[in-house]
């Protein structure tokens, strides 16, 4: 299948520079228009029906309740829920209701380490929805008082 092709080559010195758009170039609508179009518009955005989020997914429900269940936990020395307290690095929820979190302590001599992760997996694992419940316990990064949340700073007066 060999087709020929025929292409014809112009050669030009220069290129005008196309004109820049304007103000003035703009269609002109009646305020009758707009509104339609505004209307139009409205309407449309009103009849989206919200994506569905799945359970294990940030905003499902399994995960809000498992991070609900985080920020009922307390650090023994610090007057702060662990969630606030930046220690909760990742939560991971399967469809199969396996969730995994993340986490750290505020330093690997903190005297809740051998206590606090087995708390975190009792309660998660007390959440509805939630199958299992597994814990790691990492290191690196380390913590720091940058990883809290501003309300946790404003309850400690670092705000």
């Amino acid at each position: 299948m060999n087709e020929e092709r025929n292409i014809s080559v112009e050669e030009v010195d220069a290129v005008d520079k196309p004109r820049r758009a304007s103000v003035d170039d703009a269609q002109q609508e009646t305020a009758a228009e707009k509104l339609e179009r505004k209307r139009d518009y409205l309407e449309g955005f009103l009849a989206q029906k919200p994506q569905p989020t799945h359970a294990g997914e940030p905003g499902g429900a399994v995960y809000e309740s498992i991070i609900d269940a985080l920020k009922e936990i307390y650090d023994p020395e610090i007057p702060v829920n662990i969630y606030d307290l930046g220690l909760i690095y990742a939560v991971e929820v399967t469809d199969d209701g396996d969730a995994k979190v993340t986490m750290t302590l505020t330093t690997p001599h903190c005297p809740v380490a051998e206590s606090m992760p087995g708390e975190v997996e009792l309660r998660v694992a007390t959440v509805p929805g939630v199958r299992d419940a597994e814990v790691a316990l990492v290191w690196d990064p380390p913590w720091g008082p940058d990883k809290m949340t501003d309300e946790a700073r404003l309850e400690l007066g670092m705000l």
